[in-house]
């Protein structure tokens, strides 16, 4: 596991957090958040209070939880209670104090909406669509992005139809990135300067549309070969190279730079609020 360990803070309170780099995920200290939101003065007893609540409740989430070293007050790393974020919202549904009444509204809130979406499509498709203007894209940009989401969901149809896995998807998403990037989707990120940001959402429209079309020719290809396992799949999704590779290069002589941009929404954003003050 490749860790960077970090502190954020709660209403002055430290807590401690550390990202494995393998999984994007973000794993944070029990204790602190507990802590944080109960106000209790001694931690190892409102920790089987709470390990007892859990268990009334028919929760298995305690068992979700990971020891990772932390660097503790007497300045030593020391093994601690984590959690990633999914396990730390439940725990903190079964603290019952004022300070994570915000946390659980916020959470009733996100489940009600994504109810309601899934019963209406086109709601997702509206909050999409605000979420990325209040973000500070254009609307051309977003028209873009969510045509990318249409065309990335008919693929994922065509790989279902076989034999190959959902965690598997990230190895042929390597593939097709690969084929016209010329480099991973990890390595991809780290050019952007990205950590669990999505890698589609900090592309320019070039870039978009040659991963679109990346995508895109491949669902057609497996729609005419119709491959059931994974390395048919990543078979298909090597041969196409030559093409988008050659079109990334014609792209890149009319325009006379490279379409991969280091750009990130965070850096372009910052911009756009310089300019307008």
């Amino acid at each position: 596991m490749i860790v960077k360990a970090k502190l954020a803070f709660f209403e002055g309170k430290q807590i401690r957090r550390i990202r494995d780099e393998v999984t994007e995920k973000w794993f944070f200290s029990v204790v602190d958040v507990t802590s944080a939101l109960s106000q209790s003065s001694d931690w190892r007893k409102y920790r089987n209070k709470l390990k007892e609540r859990l268990k009334a409740e028919w929760s298995e989430v305690v068992t979700n939880c990971h020891q990772l070293k932390l660097l503790a007050e007497d300045g030593k790393m020391r093994l601690t209670d984590v959690a990633d974020t999914e396990t730390m919202f439940r725990i903190i549904q079964s603290i019952p104090s004022p300070n994570a009444e915000p946390f659980k509204l916020w959470l009733a809130r996100v489940g009600y909406e994504r109810i309601e979406e899934t019963e209406d499509p086109e709601l997702w498709i509206n909050r999409a669509l605000q979420n990325y203007l209040n973000k500070w894209y254009s609307e051309d940009w977003v028209n873009q992005r969510l045509k990318t989401i249409e065309v990335r969901k008919a693929l994922t149809d065509e790989w279902k139809k076989g034999w190959v896995l959902r965690q598997d998807y990230a190895i042929l998403t390597d593939e097709i990135t690969r084929a016209w990037a010329w480099m991973p989707t990890r390595e991809y990120k780290n050019y952007k300067w990205l950590k669990k940001e999505n890698l589609r959402d900090n592309m320019n429209n070039l870039e978009l549309i040659l991963n679109m079309l990346a995508e895109a020719t491949t669902t057609e290809i497996n729609k005419k070969e119709n491959p059931e396992w994974l390395e048919e799949c990543k078979k298909i999704a090597k041969e196409w190279w030559k093409v988008a590779w050659n079109t990334r290069k014609d792209i890149e002589a009319k325009i006379g730079k490279s379409v991969i941009s280091q750009d990130n929404n965070l850096r372009l954003t910052n911009n756009k609020k310089k300019r307008l003050k």
